[in-house]
Order: C-alpha cells, then structure tokens, then sequence
C-alpha cells in the first residue's frame, strides 16, 4: 500500500523525516522534493563499471542553467530524509518529464532505514535551462509485510552530497 499524504503528514518526524519540511509541498500520495543548487558530471565519456570514474561540479547559478542533451547530470536533494519501516520511492514530476527531463533513471527504489539525500540521476531530451530550488521529484512510500532488515551500513547511507556511482566497490 502506498501513505496517502494525509497518513504522510500524521508519521512526520517518526517513520519519516524530511529536513527541511514544508507542508505546502504534500500531494494527495507523495512529496515534491527540491533540487539542490549542485550537479556533477562524468569528466570522461567512457565510463568503466569496476572504476571509480572522475567527476566535476557544476554550480547551477541564480540565472539557471542549460542542461545539454545525452548527457548524464547527477544531482541532489535539498532535503535530508530518513525513512523507518517503510519503503520510500522516488519519481520524477509530471510537470518535470513533460519538459522531457528525466530526473530519476534507474534508481527511484530506496531501502528501509536509508538515511541521507537522494542523488538524482538526470538526463535532458533536448537543451533546457533548471533552476536550484525547483520541486523536481516526489516521494513516497510503501508499507513493508513481513520482518525485514533495515539499511544501516550501505555504501549510500548517510551521505552528506551527491554521490556517484560506487558500483567499483562490489568487483
């Protein structure tokens, strides 16, 4: 089952914590998240899966910047979250994918007890200008059935900014 906004609201600050919280920004089954005023890119177009690959910062001015098509960005939340006995998901905005803005690819299933900022994964149809502060994703979260084991040690929990991939560490 997924929290409706309502229910999202009631375990605000126990099951789940979104630092900063604005009640403005809860929908009827989910919460915009923002976009963070940092991205990185991959300094090289070849990428190898069992390397730690080079990356850059970019700063995205007050003026916004122009995202260049087939090219991955990562960036990240402004919100810190926590999340406990639930299962939080993360999408992309209609209003975002419309523009032909891709904000999560592959990556929108987080773990039980995860703790930290999301790093998106972003990629652009064709040139188009973001802003830091935008509300570019949502989350939301499933109930869990049955016992489980929470994520504690994970290479991505508590992370404090954006994260590349570590997928090198598992080879």
């Amino acid at each position: 089952m997924i929290l409706s906004g309502l229910e999202i609201k009631a375990r605000m600050g126990r099951d789940i914590i979104i630092d900063p919280y604005k009640e403005d920004r809860v929908n009827p089954n989910s919460y915009n998240l923002t976009l963070h005023d940092e991205l990185m890119t991959y300094t090289h177009t070849e990428l190898d899966m069992a390397r730690k690959n080079d990356t850059m910062k970019i700063r995205i001015p007050p003026e916004g910047y122009l995202l260049q098509p087939n090219k991955l960005y990562l960036g990240r939340t402004v919100e810190y979250t926590e999340t406990h006995h639930l299962v939080p998901m993360l999408e992309g905005r209609s209003s975002i994918g419309r523009l032909g803005m891709f904000v999560h690819i592959t990556a929108g299933f987080g773990d039980i007890g995860f703790k930290g900022y999301w790093t998106l994964e972003i990629f652009a149809v064709q040139p188009i200008r973001i802003y830091a502060g935008v509300e570019i994703c949502q989350i939301f979260y499933h109930t869990v059935e049955g016992a489980y084991t929470s994520y504690e040690n994970g290479k991505y929990q508590d992370n404090r900014g954006i994260q590349a991939s570590m997928l090198y560490k598992e080879f």
